[in-house]
């Protein structure tokens, strides 16, 4: 039964008694600004206490649980559940009266304090009444023990230092009662409830109770109390032993990481905001002896993590490299399938080589997907999954090579490569950093003697992103005739051919070529000379020179097996066998569309339709077109079946509108349908609204809404997708909380709408003068006129054009800029 008492630093610490701060609690973390203000809170409560004796200052409570187990015999024992950072700051100010006192008026001060308050004089040791938790133990008990080296440079040090400072400061020679006073202060003046559960509750349930109303411990923290807790009297020796060492290499955010990790190498499912409660619900079934072991394990499995993190503490030289190469990518989503490499290599299930192979085969996978527009889709999901495929597969590598081959995952191939470099718009793909270090790595395949830094490097556009005068003439003269030149120049001057890096960014900047190549032929780097040996720079040359690269990338980073996609293409009976148990599973009195069902297949819409209206499947008519209309020329495969299927749907409890439209509450989406058929694939929103657009309007249009989107998230945008079959995408600025705001929503059925109705409510925009620089910005665009009124829109068709795009694109970096701008006042 958990007990309550309001009571002061005297009642808590004279008699025999000891505080054990549990392991599994943060280090002393108190700083000048804390310590500063209990000691204004103290000198103004011993003022006050002159006037008023039973006045007190209430400074918050303390929740302990009985521990007979802790201590010598004949002390009561008490684990500190929440309130260790004032009890310990309060004991190192009595400390600290305790050595001025002393210092100043003799030493029966240092006795009296400690016997009262600081140790348990009478026991075998003298042990401490606090035990801080075994990291501030050392400089803790050297303060209490009045050694030579207390006050180090800690922050148990620097916390006794002030009070020192602030009592020889404080100590009037001409008043014999000020520090008195203020002792009294500290003793009786300071009023705290003392929460104190009882043999037999649940320490830890009143931890995690705690931790729900405002101690905002982290998952680590929980994990590592759950831990110890249920170590019992083994918890100080594995500690020691075993946990310390860890927290020496992972900080309490990697060792979330890790303990996530741990659980999606066997459930890629699991969120890293559930990795207490996933962890909890395991180690719930485990006995202390297997609590031990696994604490060991997940200790091992930190090792494995460490190295990941700090890829120098790797003694293979190849190995190591592979891993600061995944590690410099900067992004988290690798580390499942890494750790699950790196885990079977400790385990002596994969050969160096293959580890070598495997983590090469990610760094391919990653590379190739920006060099090809692919840069993040489907990607979190394809990597955790990964960590599965290949847990228990015989050859590392294959295995996960021959997984990222097949399916939608968007390995791409040495074709498409070759393709890509000529189209893709390289500089707004992925992040900056990682199409840095795309360059930088070809860079280093030239294998120049001297190695150049790549931190001073930027990315520069040898053909410049604004065309001067004399770069206008010049590039027009290779353009063939009879071309747009305006045209040929926003097809290549993002192209990867016309990308290099330099560290002369602004002397470069629009110089014309004739001066660009001198001071590229001057460079550093390897892959700037072959530039500089050309006359002029236009379409033919960025083209030869990203032929050029395609074929570096191709050599240094394997595709896929296309063995293996060749296996799948051609397997199409296995497809269309699945589709037809996936669209038998569509219930009555719901409808899906024809892209639902290829998210779940892993086929494209187009094929999917044909074999419907060609081959008789169950169910094919509860399959429409995206806004839910029955598709036009739609006939039974059963040739004496003439009914409506409209009607059929209707029957069936399918809701329709009077525009023919089927109710979106009634959709099927890809994974609810892919749960019902018995897959374990997941929809993903952003999949569903581009394969819309691009179903509907066409690549152009998709890529200039593409391009708009990379603009916008490359500017610190973010994005959030409406439910229902055709999900909105939502163009987030601001934090990731209430006080978000967006410029625009875009629809798969046409319209991007520029939400002023919205913007009314949501500072700075709820000024109407910026408002209406957002509209007028917006209305550079040619031919786009946005009137006045709460949501105009914006054809989709109309982002192809160059011109609206980047209207659009300069305007939201205005948005965003302006958004920033506020936070930052």
């Amino acid at each position: 039964m958990v007990q309550a008492k309001e009571t002061n630093l005297e009642g808590i610490l004279e008699g025999k008694k000891q505080y054990q701060v549990p392991l599994y609690q943060r280090v002393y973390s108190w700083g000048e600004k804390q310590l500063r203000q209990l000691w204004d809170d103290l000198v103004e409560i011993a003022e006050v206490r002159q006037r008023d004796p039973n006045a007190t200052h209430f400074i918050g409570s303390l929740v302990l649980a009985a521990s007979p187990g802790y201590g010598p015999v004949g002390v009561q024992t008490f684990l500190v559940v929440d309130g260790q950072q004032r009890l310990t700051t309060l004991t190192l100010l009595l400390a600290a009266l305790r050595d001025h006192q002393a210092a100043v008026d003799g030493a029966h001060h240092r006795d009296r304090l400690d016997q009262q308050f600081l140790v348990n004089k009478w026991e075998a040791g003298e042990p401490a009444k606090l035990v801080p938790t075994q990291a501030d133990r050392t400089p803790f008990l050297a303060v209490i023990r009045g050694s030579a080296d207390a006050g180090g440079s800690d922050a148990i040090g620097a916390a006794y230092r002030f009070f020192r400072v602030r009592l020889a400061s404080h100590d009037d020679p001409d008043d014999v009662d000020d520090v008195r006073l203020l002792e009294e202060a500290v003793l009786r003046g300071l009023a705290v409830v003392a929460v104190t559960a009882q043999p037999g509750d649940n320490a830890h349930r009143i931890f995690e109770s705690l931790n729900n109303t405002g101690l905002r411990l982290t998952q680590a923290d929980l994990l590592k109390n759950y831990l110890f807790m249920r170590l019992g009297d083994r918890a100080e020796s594995v500690y020691g032993a075993v946990w310390l060492p860890l927290e020496q290499k992972l900080t309490s955010e990697n060792l979330e990481l890790l303990f996530w990790l741990d659980l999606v190498q066997d459930d890629e499912r699991v969120k890293q905001a559930d990795t207490y409660t996933g962890q909890q619900r395991r180690l719930d079934q485990m006995t202390a002896d297997e609590i031990e072991e696994e604490v060991r394990r997940i200790a091992a499995l930190g090792n494995i993590l460490a190295t990941i993190l700090e890829p120098d503490r790797e003694d293979d030289v190849e190995v190591r490299r592979r891993l600061q190469r995944i590690r410099a990518w900067g992004t988290t989503t690798a580390y499942p399938a890494v750790m699950q490499v790196m885990l079977r290599r400790a385990e002596g299930t994969a050969t160096r080589d293959e580890t070598i192979n495997a983590l090469l085969c990610l760094e391919s996978y990653f590379v190739r997907r920006i060099v090809t527009g692919r840069a993040t889709k489907s990607l979190n999901r394809t990597l955790l999954q990964a960590a599965g495929a290949i847990k228990s597969a015989s050859q590392v590598d294959t295995a996960l090579r021959t997984f990222l081959s097949v399916g939608r995952k968007y390995f791409a191939t040495d074709a498409q490569v070759r393709d890509a470099v000529h189209t893709v718009q390289f500089y707004w793909q992925g992040r900056a950093a990682q199409k840095k270090l795309i360059l930088f790595w070809l860079e280093e395949s030239y294998g120049a003697k001297e190695r150049v830094s790549e931190s001073g490097l930027t990315i520069e556009h040898v053909l410049p992103q604004t065309l001067t005068d004399e770069w206008s003439a010049d590039f027009a003269s290779t353009v063939g005739p009879g071309k747009d030149v305006r045209y040929e120049y926003e097809a290549v001057v993002h192209t990867l051919g016309n990308l290099t890096l330099t560290g002369y960014n602004s002397e470069l900047s629009n110089r014309p070529f004739s001066e660009k190549r001198v001071l590229l032929n001057e460079s550093g780097l390897w892959m700037n000379r072959p530039i500089a040996e050309q006359k002029v720079w236009g379409v033919s040359e960025i083209s030869a020179r990203a032929t050029e690269l395609a074929e570096r990338i191709i050599a240094l980073w394997p595709g896929p097996d296309e063995a293996a996609i060749e296996t799948q293409r051609t397997g199409t009976e296995g497809l269309w066998e699945a589709v037809a148990g996936i669209v038998a599973a569509i219930p009555a009195g719901r409808w899906t569309s024809y892209g639902e069902v290829a998210i779940v297949a892993g086929t494209h819409p187009n094929p999917l339709g044909q074999r419907l209206a060609s081959h008789p499947v169950e169910n094919a008519h509860r399959v429409l077109q995206v806004a839910g209309r029955v598709a036009p020329g739609f006939a039974w495969i059963e040739p004496d079946r003439t009914e409506d299927p409209r009607a059929v749907l209707e029957r069936e409890g399918v809701r329709f509108d009077e525009h023919g439209r089927a109710d979106a509450t009634q959709f099927l989406p890809a994974q609810e349908l892919a749960r019902l058929a018995g897959y374990d694939v997941a929809s993903d929103p952003f999949d569903r609204f581009a394969q819309q657009v691009v179903d509907l309007w066409g690549g152009t249009v998709a890529d200039a809404v593409g391009f708009i989107s990379d603009r916008w998230e490359a500017a610190g945008g973010w994005f959030q997708l409406g439910p229902g079959s055709s999900p909105t995408l939502y163009f987030m600025a601001g934090p990731d909380t209430a006080s978000h705001i967006w410029p625009i929503a875009m629809y798969p059925n046409g319209y991007c709408e520029v939400v002023f109705q919205y913007l009314k409510t949501r500072p700075p925009f709820d000024d109407p003068d910026l408002r209406e620089e957002l509209r007028a910005r917006l209305n550079e665009a040619p031919g786009v006129d946005l009137p006045d009124r709460p949501r105009p829109s914006i054809r989709l068709e109309a982002l192809a054009d160059p011109e609206v795009r980047d209207t659009v694109v300069k305007a939201l970096d205005w948005f965003a800029d302006t958004v920033r701008d506020r936070e930052v006042e």
